[in-house]
């Protein structure tokens, strides 16, 4: 078994090297002995866990090896299909190195680098050394660094063995008909041949189909948050997507039919909060947080101009306001810093963002230190900047920028929030009724 052997340089983003042990099996795996899987994951896109802001997210490392470790090592086989981050800001970078040792300490077998992943990885300095801690493939060859474009492993299956070979290929730069000596050594009945695209539309689809019929499976790159069959049913090759932001776990059972042909049997398993948390990837999201504090993300964050406008804090619209103040401090959102700090996530710009007074702003929170009035969700994130309201005793109407309920209660953030409008928007009434919850101005 693997161990992270070194740690990942990142420019100055350097991360600490304390040992962290593997994830280890969380429950006894039961699996018969005539069935073999395949786990495939990928387009983390940076996702290292849900926000948390709400119950019933989807996703996490920290989860994820509950379902990895549901199959016994000895007849698994966990591939990721790359895009680690969706940017290249600094935050970025720290995620990058976190999605890394994720992989490695959750035993990946095989992750394939997308043209993204090469590109950050030769910037980095990275693209030779991470092959030293779980194989790589890409369809996206570097002049700089010999990738290979296919990985085979051998899985038991009951008397006869089955061999699985992944295989990266770009159809856009490169002949279709070349697939076919991807898997030239390929023994009928007795092999899986998954090939991972760079594209893939029903006329990729279609072509592969006819002229490389050693072809079993098509991962195509993802269009939505779940996996997807896109292929139609009972059609070969079986083709799908694995969905984004680690929300779902795709399983792959090989099993061999009466007739010794394979079987393949393919499922999408979500990464529930019920499932038990591994603690190496707990640890690992903690180093994280440390680093978004070291590298002062939030002090970073880009912030613009309200034209001219300030942001003054909510205890300066108590004297005039004295009742909404009042009622508006019991509601939760008077308290919303409080809950990042309670998981130590008030450093990620991410979080904060959703939490604090007009962060993206000039005048916006920065830190607890030097503007502890904008911390929490306050008057002014759906008011506006109110210097000129209070400099005026209130003659001078608030403005924008405002922001809406959806610009955070997102469906990613806040999962019950679509459907529940009225709901919610009575848990913040702050105002003198008859006044309607959606009517205020």
């Amino acid at each position: 078994m693997k161990r992270w052997a070194a740690c990942i340089s990142i420019l100055t983003l350097a991360a600490s090297c304390d040992v962290v042990r593997r994830a280890e099996p969380t429950a006894t795996p039961v699996q018969q002995a005539d069935v073999v899987t395949v786990f495939l994951t990928g387009n983390e896109l940076g996702e290292l866990k849900p926000c948390g802001c709400s119950g019933g997210q989807l996703g996490g490392f920290d989860r994820r090896a509950a379902i990895l470790n549901s199959a016994p090592s000895q007849r698994r086989f966990v591939v990721d299909t790359g895009s680690f981050v969706a940017g290249q800001t600094e935050q970025d970078l720290i995620k990058f190195n976190m999605v890394i040792r994720a992989l490695d300490l959750l035993d990946y077998d095989l992750v394939n680098l997308t043209e993204k992943d090469v590109e950050l990885s030769r910037n980095l300095g990275l693209l030779n050394s991470i092959g030293s801690l779980f194989n790589i493939i890409s369809a996206q060859q570097a002049a700089d660094a010999n990738v290979p474009t296919k990985f085979t492993k051998q899985l038991p299956l009951k008397d006869e063995p089955v061999t699985v070979t992944v295989a990266a290929f770009d159809a856009k730069s490169s002949p279709i008909d070349q697939i076919d000596r991807l898997f030239a050594n390929s023994t009928a009945g007795q092999s899986v041949n998954i090939l991972i695209l760079t594209g893939c539309d029903s006329g990729v689809i279609d072509t592969i189909a006819k002229s490389a019929p050693a072809v079993d499976c098509l991962v195509c790159p993802a269009d939505s948050d779940e996996p997807r069959i896109i292929s139609e049913p009972n059609r070969k090759p079986l083709a799908f997507s694995v969905g984004r932001f680690g929300r779902y776990v795709c399983r792959l059972n090989i099993t061999r039919a009466a007739e010794g042909k394979l079987k393949l049997d393919f499922q999408s398993l979500p990464v529930q909060e019920k499932l038990q948390q591994e603690p190496a990837l707990v640890g690992l999201y903690r180093d994280y947080q440390q680093l978004v504090k070291e590298h002062n993300l939030v002090q970073k964050y880009p912030r613009f101009s309200p034209e001219g406008l300030k942001f003054v804090g909510s205890d300066a619209c108590k004297s005039c306001h004295p009742y909404e103040y009042q009622q508006w401090q019991a509601t939760a959102h008077a308290h919303a810093y409080a809950t990042l700090e309670k998981v130590g996530s008030q450093f990620d710009p991410e979080c904060a963002l959703c939490h604090v007074v007009g962060m993206e702003y000039e005048s916006g929170f920065i830190s607890q230190e030097q503007t502890a009035h904008l911390k929490d969700v306050g008057c002014e994130n759906c008011h506006g900047p109110g210097s000129e309201h209070v400099k005026t005793l209130g003659k001078t109407k608030t403005a924008g920028p405002k922001s809406s309920c959806l610009n955070c209660h997102t469906p990613e953030k806040s999962t019950e929030y679509a459907g529940n409008e009225q709901a919610y928007l009575k848990k913040i009434i702050h105002w003198q009724e008859p006044k309607a919850a959606g009517n205020v101005k």
